[in-house]
């Protein structure tokens, strides 16, 4: 018989090997509490890298990138497929995107830096620092610039992006334009609000918004990857030998140190039915302190820390006046201030949206016993990260996102109460035209029946014509149908809306109709966006 010989370390090795992972096993059926460094980095049973790759599929994204904040540390920075289609290059560390809205966080920023300086107040009337505006505008404060309970109509709508604005000529667009509500009344994301603040930096600082921005926060916390579009012709070492394909990076790495996982920034894309079109990077330019900012998302990382410190706002109250919700003159409190919404889950903020070619995300959440932080970067627009944001923190710290299994539901936490959102949802469904056919509330009925039960509220709807068509192909579908949302409160507090997944739905009574379920599918993503979030992407 022959005699089999393990060599000492390699048996240890596979020991730890089967012991970690029937750890992490046992870890994922029980769902023990994940701890602060812990390596298994998994979510109902997934790891982050296959959560990201089925997005990316899901999707038809053609990269992204995403960095972790556990503060101090930044223990995971990573990117994930391609950041231009036609060249070989490859989204890295260090890739520049486009980050969209998220640039008002910056903007919000150097206000209070300008503030702590002594050479603006938050309720100094914009026409203070912005000659020449409509009447009507003069007399907004900055404070309610912030707010975005300005009610100025949004320039993004009048915007063309083959061609170049002067931030003057951005304004220009929406001046003849009547407010949208009378300031301090409502809330509503305008860019036009964030431009306007970006001439006060101008004004205020005796410097450009661009210099100031990088002065105070670039050169500051130390962010080699993050820059203006218009700083990109100037760095060799993003220099795109796009003419010629065939002379990448690929080969002028083994003589140029530059271009050794070099700092280059991501092509945007946007989609027109099945195919990707590039958008050019100067587009960014047109949303001038709002969304023209670059960066990659270890930056982003970066400057969150700083942001969660003393080393940007010095001042705890004026921490406290940018992270703190909205409150309208009437009394009325909205979870939101420049940019920036906050939901039921302690300490939680969220910052995201879309730019031409792009999509971004930046969350934090500020518990002292949490400190972890998401940024997720991807080159397609109209991409919403929110959902995905949500179950990497959760495999960072059990708990921080929804206690379902989102292969099955997909969820998002309102910023809402339970009977605001369902109103939210009534309201949208109403708008859209789409029939109503239930509203069925668990929580009051547990009452009737001498229980208890946190709100629980089910709403059915749908299309009857879309609905037959499935169920031409299979009756049984009927079970599940007509559509419907769960909107509940978990034992937190938060408020969360989900629905199921249509793809999963469509594999179990085998429907072969694709197209009609990504149809529904993005008529139920976008209808959960509406009414969880403050701001209208």
């Amino acid at each position: 018989m022959r005699t089999i010989r393990i060599k000492p370390l390699a048996f240890l090795g596979s020991l730890v090997l089967f012991v970690s992972s029937a750890i992490s096993q046992q870890a994922s059926a029980q769902k023990l509490p994940i701890v602060r460094g812990d390596p298994t980095l998994q979510t109902h049973g997934q790891f982050i890298d296959e959560l990201v790759a089925d997005f990316i599929a899901e999707h038809h994204l053609p990269g992204l990138t995403m960095a972790i904040v556990q503060a101090p540390y930044v223990p995971r920075s990573a990117g994930y497929g391609k950041t231009n289609i036609d060249l070989d290059e490859m989204a890295s560390t260090k890739t520049i995107w486009n980050i969209g809205p998220i640039t008002q966080a910056f903007t919000a920023v150097a206000i209070m830096q300008l503030k702590e300086q002594g050479k603006l107040s938050t309720t100094d009337p914009i026409g203070k620092y912005v000659d020449n505006l409509p009447f009507a505008w003069q007399r907004i404060p900055i404070k309610q610039l912030m707010q975005h309970s300005s009610g100025l109509p949004d320039y993004r709508s009048e915007i063309d992006n083959s061609k170049h604005y002067s931030p003057r000529e951005l304004l220009a667009l929406v001046q003849n334009k009547p407010l949208a509500f009378r300031s301090g009344t409502d809330v509503r994301l305008s860019a036009t609000d964030a431009t306007l603040l970006a001439l006060a930096i101008e004004r205020a600082s005796g410097m450009s918004y661009h210099d100031f921005i990088w002065k105070y926060q670039i050169d500051v916390e130390q962010l080699p990857s993050t820059m203006f579009a218009s700083d990109m012709p100037q760095l060799a070492k993003i220099d795109r030998p796009a003419s010629h394909p065939n002379d990448n990076q690929h080969s002028k790495f083994k003589k140029e140190v530059p271009f050794i996982n070099p700092v280059e920034p991501a092509t945007g894309y946007i989609a027109t039915g099945d195919k990707l079109s590039p958008v050019a990077a100067e587009a960014s330019e047109n949303l001038f302190g709002f969304g023209d900012l670059w960066s990659s998302a270890e930056d982003i990382s970066k400057w969150d820390i700083g942001l969660a410190g003393l080393t940007l706002v010095k001042n705890m109250e004026d921490h406290e006046f940018i992270y703190s919700p909205t409150k309208l003159d009437s009394g009325k409190v909205v979870p939101a201030m420049i940019g920036w919404e906050f939901t039921h889950h302690p300490g939680f903020m969220e910052i995201k949206g879309n730019s031409p070619g792009f999509s971004s995300y930046l969350s934090r959440f500020t518990a002292a016993d949490e400190l972890v932080c998401v940024t997720l970067l991807t080159n397609k627009e109209g991409v919403d990260l929110t959902v995905l944001a949500r179950e990497i923190a959760d495999a960072y710290k059990t708990g921080l996102g929804p206690d379902i299994d989102q292969h099955h539901i997909v969820a998002q936490e309102s910023k809402f109460s339970t009977a605001e959102t369902v109103a939210r949802i009534k309201a949208l469904l109403a708008q859209e035209k789409v029939p109503l056919f239930s509203v069925v509330d668990h929580s009051d009925n547990a009452t009737r029946a001498g229980l208890q039960l946190r709100p629980t509220t089910v709403l059915s709807f749908g299309n009857p014509k879309v609905g037959t068509k499935l169920m031409l192909q299979n009756q049984a579908i009927g079970l599940d149908l007509p559509l419907h949302v769960l909107v509940w409160q978990d034992e937190r507090g938060r408020i969360w809306i989900g629905y199921p997944r249509l793809d999963e739905l469509a594999d179990r009574y085998k429907i072969t109709d694709p197209a009609t379920i990504a149809a529904m599918t993005g008529f139920m993503d976008h209808l959960v966006a509406q009414a969880a979030n403050v701001y209208a992407y």
